[in-house]
């Protein structure tokens, strides 16, 4: 009996390149004065991942190669989307680079507040409690 390892290749490199992906965008958008390198290269890496895929004989490289080519793909739409977020508020903006300066500038709702860097209270909270949990947390 021989082992089929591509179900196990598939969800590995699926879980990792989620992981990395979400992780890579959140601190290279964080840092990155810029969006076009970032996004560029994401770009870049991916299709030469897809023509990997396209490639190679071996399926488990091709499923490897797929899955990863893709997820690069659509991490390189994120960087625009997590800017989005930070100009609505909804993700911390970096005071320290200049784009994201000029964001806090533009945006009122731009914030340098992480909202996910904070305890739970244990229990819902009113708009008001929120407001006043987030103020504390300054």
């Amino acid at each position: 009996m021989e082992l089929n390892t591509i179900g196990l290749i598939a969800a590995a490199s699926t879980f990792l390149g989620v992981w990395f992906g979400h992780v890579a965008v959140r601190k290279i958008e964080f840092i990155s004065p810029t969006l076009w390198l970032p996004t560029g290269t994401f770009t870049i890496v991916g299709i030469i991942l897809e023509w990997f895929s396209l490639s190679t004989a071996s399926l488990s490289f091709s499923v490897l190669f797929g899955i990863l080519g893709l997820t690069f793909l659509f991490d390189a739409l994120e960087f625009t989307r997590q800017q989005n977020r930070i100009k609505k508020g909804h993700a911390p903006a970096n005071p320290n680079n200049p784009r994201h300066a000029r964001l806090l500038v533009e945006y009122a709702s731009a914030s340098t507040v992480d909202l996910l860097k904070r305890d739970p209270v244990g229990k819902p909270v009113s708009h008001k409690e929120a407001i006043r949990l987030i103020i504390e947390h300054l």
